[in-house]
């Protein structure tokens, strides 16, 4: 099987590594107790999500951006069993009102946990980015992302315009990012988007929190072994 090598494992190279921080710069006790809120509005302590075992938290910029939609619905690809069989929670954290989780959810498919930082306390505290820097790292997230920027555009307006609550569903200006976590407080990793196409390549991420498959995104979800 050595010849299956899917997109996306082909773009993670030691380049792409080094936009990321493996050394755990990123401080969760700063975040521990900042609230996030699940579909019903009921409150959690942020610390909930990587007690206990290992967790890949995905932030993303806000529910109407094209990239992240598309970034999210593959993320619901990823087989139920392979996240059980590496004992890996997969987590999205987007920052809009709680009443948006649920068509978000309709909308890409996606069957995981999820949770809203309305207020950014954990998008704010953590330093990520507001307003958008291009760098060639921004080339990581195309396989996930298959709207160009135009059309793309133009889907998230209609979007927001054809929503029940008419509004951005977060700070326009707000970037993502992803962090490997626990169990307890140590991070693994961290990568803090630069902008709407700079998300980590998925395969990576679920490899480097201990998956040891390889998921092929490029058509259907299927497992590669290597």
């Amino acid at each position: 099987m050595a010849g299956a090598v899917s997109p996306i494992t082909r773009q993670v190279t030691k380049e792409n590594q080094e936009i990321g921080t493996t050394s755990g710069d990123s401080r969760l006790e700063d975040v521990e107790n900042c609230l996030i809120y699940d579909q019903h509005g009921v409150p959690v302590p942020f610390k909930k999500l990587y007690q206990d075992r290992k967790s890949v938290i995905i932030f993303v910029r806000n529910f109407l951006c094209y990239s992240c939609k598309e970034y999210v619905e593959d993320l619901s690809k990823i087989p139920r069993e392979a996240l059980e069989d590496a004992d890996i929670r997969l987590v999205v954290i987007g920052q809009s009102a709680h009443p948006h989780i649920e068509p978000f959810c309709s909308l890409t498919g996606y069957p995981y946990e999820i949770y809203v930082d309305p207020d950014r306390c954990i998008y704010q505290k953590l330093g990520m980015k507001r307003e958008e820097k291009y760098t060639d790292s921004g080339r990581q997230s195309h396989p996930h992302v298959k709207s160009g920027i135009f059309m793309g555009q133009l889907k998230s307006i209609w979007r927001a315009m054809t929503s029940p609550a008419f509004d951005f569903q977060g700070d326009m200006h707000q970037q993502g990012g992803a962090i490997i976590a626990g169990p307890g407080s140590h991070v693994h990793f961290s990568h803090f988007d630069m902008n709407r196409l700079d998300h980590m390549p998925i395969d990576w991420l679920l490899q480097h929190a201990g998956l040891q498959q390889t998921l092929d995104f490029s058509d259907k979800p299927k497992i590669v072994h290597v």
